[in-house]
């Protein structure tokens, strides 16, 4: 990274800033149909690219903002590590810092931990042109609030994602890939049961009658569990498709028909069926996607609630329907005043996130 590059972006920031102008944080634009609205100037990060440190032994990596995910992936790969979490890439163009900005993780969630969890520290550009710097390289350097794992999920409205340091792991000795006929009722039931055992379960798909169960680990504890688990044992290459075309959504049940949305719905693994229409359940349990239309939105928003969770319309909504569930006041008012903090001119990301 160039000081060049960082000098044109803070000058940038600090001028509008003055101004008043809006601007959009944008990497590759691989998720810019995520988010309320899109409003402001292009920032783009892509010119601060390239992995500036990795300790395999350490496992850990720094890499900048406008580093391509795939390209960070197959530096981890050479070493036999990876990103747990695995990150949705959609496209296969995504960037570190609208990877860490966006917060997504991907179908491992549940077993490995989310996003945020890997975030050891960053750098940003405030709204104010300041160069901060946050958190470190190693996991216990946190001390009052993680302003680090803040950055997850904010969506650029903070500031602008400079640099990231990741915790990443190594690619489990063996893998397995189980599926299994049984109704949604049954698919959570029994998740629910498999859970309270000593199974490597790394992740699960439910959809149209079909449960898809992931097992990662040891040899011997995978071997062990698809003995006693059953079902049908899926060939290697096929589960692998399966499993990338769920993490980056191009499974035929992400194909939206005219008129329909993409609705994330979060709630706890144990929650009953919200019979609402389509759906696909990930996460055991845990996360499930509907395909109903933006007016739909009272009725999913207050079946999540009654669930215990929360609805977000991921994809396919116009901008008349909010995106993101209103958060009552408490939170709302804490939102405002870090918003305020890093972005006293609300300049950054402006309606990215509903406010």
């Amino acid at each position: 990274m160039t000081d060049t590059a960082l000098e044109r972006i803070t000058e940038k920031i600090v001028k509008s800033a003055e101004r008043g102008r809006a601007l959009r944080v944008r990497g590759s634009g691989s998720k810019d149909f995520y988010g309320q609205q899109l409003h402001g100037e292009l920032l783009d990060a892509r010119s601060l690219a390239g992995v500036v440190g990795y300790e395999p032994s350490e496992l850990v990596v720094t890499a900048r903002a406008g580093t391509r995910l795939r390209e960070l992936e197959a530096l981890l790969a050479e070493r036999g590590q990876c990103l747990p979490f695995e990150p949705p890439r959609f496209g296969g163009g995504g960037t570190v810092g609208g990877m860490v900005a966006a917060g997504l993780s991907g179908p491992a969630r549940a077993s490995v931990g989310a996003l945020r969890d890997y975030v050891l520290g960053v750098r940003i550009i405030n709204g104010r042109g300041e160069l901060l710097t946050f958190g470190g390289q190693v996991m216990k350097n946190v001390a009052g609030y993680d302003v680090s794992r803040l950055m997850a999920g904010s969506m650029g409205t903070l500031g602008m994602i400079v640099e990231v340091s990741l915790k990443v792991l190594p690619v489990p000795p063996a893998q397995a890939t189980l599926l299994f006929d049984l109704s949604e009722t049954s698919a959570r039931q029994q998740l629910n049961r498999w859970g309270g055992q000593p199974l490597p379960l790394n992740a699960s798909c439910w959809s149209d009658g079909q449960l898809t169960v992931r097992l990662r680990g040891a040899q011997a504890a995978v071997a062990s569990a698809c003995q006693s688990m059953g079902g049908q044992r899926l060939d290697g290459e096929r589960a692998e498709r399966q499993w990338q075309a769920l993490r980056d959504q191009t499974l035929p049940f992400f194909r939206l028909e005219p008129g329909e949305a993409l609705w994330r719905v979060s709630v706890p693994d144990t929650a009953t069926p919200l019979n609402l229409g389509p759906t696909l359940i990930e996460w055991h349990g845990a996360q499930r996607w509907l395909r109903l239309p933006p007016a739909w939105a009272a009725r999913v928003r207050e079946a999540a609630a009654r669930a215990g969770g929360h609805a977000t319309l991921f994809r396919g909504g116009d901008g008349s329907v909010p995106v993101f569930t209103t958060l009552a006041e408490p939170l709302a008012r804490i939102h405002r005043q870090i918003k305020a903090e890093f972005d006293p001119a609300g300049i950054l990301g402006q309606g990215r996130m509903g406010f």
